[in-house]
């Protein structure tokens, strides 16, 4: 969700309004994607590197995700969506752990859609957490299948994304679901994060609908995957 920084310059506005518009963007995002039917969706919300940003922003931007959360949290029950966190929540302020645990354990019931937020994460993180939770277990080489290792990630329960959605012109992965995105497709767009509104994630899944998945295979046999699975 990149941009916000760069909308609010383009106004003349302080960093901190461009990151309240888009968490009002992520909302209706959020509330968009559900009334489509979308069972999961991921935002990268605060990575391991942004600990490197200025102190006061960092303080700012977990505020207004407590602030967001408790703002949300009966429209999250009410619409029927399950919070879930990709990441390390023990490095976050005691205040934010206690609310997103708190948001967590009241919309774990929920089962319309899942929304995901990356907070404290790395994907080459979440790897090496994997491999040193296998090598744990004592397994010989030949019984550690990728289905195994995959139990030991994060989002363990939940598909693969089919679509990675970067604003602001950035293209570039950001060590984000360095796992699970390797055969996702990748839709990059200038739109800076605020602006990105229900008309521009349409034009995105239009795009996305419009593409040939093949996972690795021929047009013919992607084409037959996809009649007899119903994958797309």
């Amino acid at each position: 969700m990149d941009g916000n920084g760069r909308w609010a310059q383009q106004r003349g506005l302080p960093r901190s309004d461009g990151h309240k518009a888009g968490t009002e963007t992520a909302k209706a995002i959020l509330t968009h994607a559900r009334e489509l039917g979308i069972e999961h969706l991921t935002l990268y919300t605060f990575s391991r590197e942004n600990w490197g940003r200025p102190k006061d922003e960092i303080k700012f931007l977990f505020d207004l995700l407590v602030r967001f959360l408790n703002r949300e949290l009966d429209s999250l029950i009410k619409q029927s969506i399950r919070l879930t966190i990709l990441g390390e929540p023990r490095d976050l302020p005691m205040s934010v752990r206690k609310v997103l645990k708190y948001c967590c354990d009241k919309t774990e019931a929920c089962d319309k859609m899942t929304l995901n937020l990356a907070l404290n994460y790395s994907g080459r993180q979440e790897i090496l957490r994997a491999c040193r939770n296998v090598a744990a277990m004592g397994l010989r080489p030949e019984e550690i299948t990728e289905e195994l290792f995959a139990q030991h990630l994060y989002t363990v329960g939940q598909p693969d994304p089919d679509l990675v959605i970067r604003t602001s012109g950035e293209m570039r992965i950001s060590n984000y679901l360095l796992w699970q995105m390797a055969y996702s497709e990748f839709y990059f767009t200038k739109t800076y994060w605020p602006d990105f509104n229900a008309i521009e994630f349409d034009k995105a899944l239009a795009d996305y609908a419009g593409r040939g998945r093949r996972f690795g295979l021929t047009g013919r046999q992607a084409a037959k995957k996809t009649t007899s699975d119903g994958r797309d």
